[in-house]
């Protein structure tokens, strides 16, 4: 038997010293939460003390978790924060870093012959200012010119009379990874409009891989796909993309849990002095390597076993480039403030950029909580901490089914997992586990199967859990244990435990970007396996359509300046993300009365409607709805910042 190891470990963001932040936002949170809980109709009151079940301590099973520390009186707010002054404030602020020619129209004379004309256009030029009428000239790779009624002679001219145009979507937080060596053509995200993917995500980059995991990922992409993997870390992974290149731009944050896997492990045991130096020159070789940022999934093995000095330590070598720390935080339901508290302290330590990957608040007991955590956030950058965070358009997220399972179930991988899984004497403790996490999802039909790796599995695939163990007579833990044992634990899953009117708050905050969290798909060939959330296909499509046209939750041009210049500010990508003379020419045609997402949850493999041309670097990859075969992508590497 395998004890789960790692009990005597210090819980997350315990001993944090406190600062100017906690004890600004100590006051508004319980204020917030004090009003979520009468809008919400309940009999509870906030006594003043944080006490309860939990690490960081629970209020009383509604999360009110981790801000402060335990025992201490929480002060009356004295003066309230007048929210909608704030935004403004911050929609102003955000405006303001951007450059003078991201405010105002470009005019500009074509020097020389254009390659291609985009003609007619309503322009939204990334700068979430309003839009204007022109023509785009496009020479080389680059925008030449914008102006009106731009000379057309020997140039191919794209019509784009009652369109619009927008610089290159930026899928700020992407999983189109080694997929590009499986279908170059990024089929899912090119036809949405996306021209650069931002991959490295949740702790988990390309490499550096130890031999076993270079080993066991050579022979899956061998086995499965007839790849061949020839490189073991980020550097390798960029050369290989410079040889073979797709129809979409890269770039790659480091993996925090790559980092501690290549040295550590996969245990659940804090690094020592000699082991964390080692990580943190992984970092710095990523980061000279191009990398434009630190990932960590907190929630994954290994990433998950480090704790707040560990995190600090590895975030530190992005100070000095500017660079975010991007983290799919701890929790993301019970626990959430607390897991916001935890990411704020690496930025506040480590004096970085942070990112709040895929921001949600998880679990219909946990929905009042997202206004609090805007509040937190807000109140953070009041406090001169540089906080963002991105956000997909929909209610539900995916993940592997083993996320369901304790994280001290899966501590020294996958063989130490599926071990315990199948040990008599730990099934009670992680049953209880399993089920309680299902409960704060909703039910067993909360749960949808995606992706199995056996093929003996393929009738889960796309199908609600509750429906599967009725139809097969079967009670629902004992066969999700069947399933994990079976598949290795290699099956997908999707979540529904979010809010619509919470997504739709997220996505229009001024502090929030677009992402699909999803990687590049198509209905045709290996990538058309499994029943995928449809995010991979339908993401940006449905902010415009669904969200901007229908719902009118934001203008069109604040969301264009979501997916193109914000993400493309936050990464310092210069010259990308605008449509101004000089700048990089990655091109999104667009009809704003019909863009639309198709794939549903029922049947993902949709392409969106209503995006007839996208340009990457000056050359027509989507032309009139169909691609045209060409891989114009690049690797991109942030710029460098002034001292």
């Amino acid at each position: 038997m395998m004890s789960p190891r790692g009990s005597g470990r210090k819980k997350f963001g315990a001993g944090v010293p406190s600062g100017s932040i906690v004890e600004a936002v100590r006051a508004m949170v319980d204020t917030r939460i004090q009003e979520s809980l009468r809008e919400a109709g309940g009999r509870r009151r906030v006594s003043g003390r944080v006490g309860g079940v939990g690490y960081l301590g629970c209020l009383g099973g509604l999360g009110y978790d981790g801000l402060f520390r335990r025992g201490r009186p929480v002060p009356e707010r004295t003066t309230p924060m007048n929210r909608r002054t704030f935004l403004a404030r911050a929609a102003c602020i955000a405006a303001l870093g951007a450059p003078r020619w991201a405010r105002e129209a470009v005019w500009a004379q074509v020097p020389t012959q254009p390659d291609i004309v985009v003609r007619g256009a309503t322009v939204y030029d990334g700068s979430g200012g309003a839009p204007f009428a022109a023509d785009v000239a496009l020479g080389g790779d680059r925008i030449v010119a914008v102006g009106p009624v731009l000379p057309t002679t020997g140039a191919e001219v794209v019509d784009a009379r009652g369109l619009a145009v927008a610089p290159g979507f930026i899928d700020v937080h992407s999983h189109t990874d080694l997929v590009l060596l499986v279908n170059p053509n990024a089929e899912s995200k090119i036809r949405q409009g996306v021209t650069t993917e931002v991959v490295g995500q949740d702790g988990s980059s390309i490499g550096p891989w130890t031999d076993g995991e270079f080993e066991s990922t050579r022979d899956r992409y061998r086995r499965l796909y007839d790849v061949e993997i020839d490189f073991r870390d980020l550097p390798g992974f960029f050369d290989r993309l410079g040889r073979t290149p797709a129809s979409v731009n890269l770039a790659s944050m480091v993996g925090a849990g790559s980092v501690r896997g290549a040295v550590v492990g996969q245990d659940d045991r804090g690094a020592t002095a000699e082991e964390l130096a080692r990580m943190v020159a992984l970092v710095r070789e990523g980061l000279a390597a191009g990398a434009c940022g630190l990932s960590s999934g907190l929630e994954y093995v290994p990433s998950g076993f480090a704790d707040l000095e560990e995190l600090v330590a590895l975030a530190e070598p992005l100070r000095a480039r500017r660079l975010p720390y991007a983290s799919h935080m701890r929790n993301e339901d019970d626990r959430l403030i607390a897991a916001i508290e935890e990411t704020l302290n690496v930025g506040r330590l480590a004096g970085v950029p942070v990112q709040v990957s895929h921001l949600k608040a998880q679990g219909q007991r946990n929905w009042w909580k997202a206004r609090v955590v805007l509040d937190m956030l807000e109140a953070a950058q009041a406090d001169r901490i540089d906080v963002m965070y991105d956000r997909y358009p929909y209610v539900a997220y995916a993940t592997g089914l083993s996320n369901l399972f304790p994280i001290w179930s899966r501590d020294g991988g996958t063989d130490a997992f599926l071990e315990r899984v199948a040990d008599s004497s730990l099934e009670a403790r992680i049953e209880q586990a399993v089920r309680a996490k299902v409960v704060q999802l909703g039910d067993w039909n909360s749960v949808q199967i995606t992706s199995t790796q056996s093929e003996s599995l393929a009738w889960a695939r796309g199908r609600r859990f509750g429906d599967l163990a009725a139809e097969r007579d079967a009670e629902p833990y004992l066969l999700l244990k069947q399933i994990m044992l079976e598949d290795r634990s290699g099956t997908g899953m999707v979540g529904f435990g979010m809010d619509e009117g919470n997504t739709e708050r997220f996505l229009a905050h001024p502090f929030g970007m677009v992402c699909s969290d999803g990687g590049a798909r198509a209905p045709y060939g290996p990538l058309s396996e499994g029943s995928p959330h449809p995010r991979s296909y339908g993401t940006f499509p449905r902010v415009l359509g669904h969200y901007c046209r229908e719902r009118q939750a934001m203008p069109v041009e604040t969301a264009v300046h979501k997916i193109t210049a914000m993400p493309a500010r936050r990464l310092n990508f210069r010259d990308r993300g605008v449509i101004r003379p000089g700048a990089v020419a990655d091109l999104t045609v667009f009809d704003p009365a019909t863009v639309a997402d198709q794939a549903t949850f029922e049947n993902p493999h949709q392409y969106p409607t209503g995006v007839p041309h996208v340009i990457v670097g000056g050359a027509l990859v989507i032309k009139d709805g169909e691609h045209t075969g060409a891989a114009p992508g690049r690797i991109v590497k942030p710029d460098p910042v002034a001292a």
